[in-house]
């Protein structure tokens, strides 16, 4: 994706040092554009907890470039030292979200490159930092992929409505912002849009972190998708007077059987969309799906992260960045960053491979090889 007409992706190696990872912090988004020098796991791991990163697939990257750092930084004074302190960055890494499945995902991923690079150390760090640009590489050619396959969705309905605007609302942020490159529910819409096919999203500002208003439109508005942002209680009242022709949200973790955990407040989204006929897709890549869970209400863990998200709010005063209490001092706070649809609510899911029912069926229908034997 471009920012002020220059190709970045959210995640890469500085390229006079490919000892340091650099991202974008997206804290600083969209009053300041920063990038962020990671030379330790600790450094990774703080980048991922405090959402310096978010998103499943950029999670991920992350945590698979966290894992080639740990290779470089472990000690080389025996074998056994060195994989000891690969598996104690592992944990480390783990550690820092629990509901996106991308992030144990790679680091598991990591483990077993180094693993089976043999006993050579050297070796092994050459292994994991290949691994770290594939699992990068991978992202961003699967978001690219669901682009290609959802956006036949878009054109679908601009063919019926005879050359009016496609009304797409999405809530948190699901963009390139959120994986290494194009997104997942934004890359229907860039694709879409890039073919001349006139599309509008309304954009869900996705309270507490506002990662919609600040993130999402933000990156759209980089790419010239008309966009408005609205609050987050507005979807249904779009939707019940036929403002809105299909939602697309992504996805931190989804079951194998199509439950899908989202940023809190995509249930509310995907029954208003059930209410009033609007079809309601997942976009997200392979990596995203557990392919252990079966109920996803009853088994996906549910982060609950710190009360001050939902108490402070900082925005762009003048030329100063500042945090606001937007509630009595006395009162307490819950933060509950994702919430979990169940699959009957959802139309379909768009990945890599296709668009399928969200169902078990549906889901080994793209991906065979994943179904258990016996």
């Amino acid at each position: 994706m471009n920012v002020h007409g220059q190709h970045y992706r959210t995640i890469w190696l500085r390229p006079d040092d490919p000892t340091v990872v650099q991202i974008i912090d997206q804290r600083h988004l969209p009053f300041r554009f920063v990038i962020e020098d990671l030379r330790t796991v600790e450094e990774v791991a703080t980048a991922i907890k405090d959402m310096h990163v978010r998103g499943a697939g950029l999670i991920g990257a992350t945590a698979g470039y966290g894992m080639y750092i740990a290779a470089l930084t472990a000690p080389r004074t025996s074998l056994e030292a060195f994989r000891a302190a690969l598996h104690t960055a592992a944990a480390r890494l783990k550690a820092t979200r629990p509901t996106a499945v991308n992030l144990a995902w790679a680091v598991d991923r990591q483990l077993a490159a180094i693993a089976a690079a043999g006993d050579d150390i050297e070796a092994q760090i050459e292994a994991a930092q290949r691994t770290a640009q594939e699992i990068a590489d991978e992202d961003a050619e699967f978001c690219r992929r669901i682009g290609e396959h959802g956006v036949r969705l878009i054109e679908e309905i601009a063919a019926r409505k005879g050359g009016e605007p496609v009304n797409v609302l999405t809530h948190c942020n699901a963009g390139w912002l959120a994986f290494v490159d194009y997104g997942t529910a934004t890359a229907p819409i860039y694709a879409a849009h890039d073919r001349g096919v006139p599309v509008h999203v309304w954009v869900d500002e996705t309270r507490p972190r506002n990662q919609g208003a600040r993130l999402t439109a933000w990156e759209l508005g980089q790419h010239g998708v008309p966009h408005t942002v609205v609050v987050d209680n507005v979807g249904g009242h779009l939707m019940q007077h036929g403002m809105v022709d299909l939602v697309i949200v992504g996805s931190d973790r989804t079951t194998y059987t199509g439950d899908v955990a989202n940023k809190i407040g995509t249930y509310l989204k995907a029954l208003a969309a059930r209410d009033n006929g609007v079809p309601f897709y997942v976009a997200l890549p392979s990596s995203t799906i557990d392919w252990e869970m079966r109920d996803g209400l009853a088994e996906i863990p549910i982060e609950e992260r710190d009360a001050t998200e939902v108490r402070i709010m900082d925005g762009l005063s003048g030329e100063e960045i500042r945090e606001i209490l937007i509630m009595p001092e006395t009162s307490r706070a819950a933060n509950y960053a994702f919430d979990v649809t169940p699959a009957r609510l959802v139309t379909g899911l768009i990945t890599e491979r296709g668009i399928c029912p969200a169902s078990e069926e549906g889901v080994f229908g793209l991906y065979p090889e994943k179904r258990k034997k016996g």
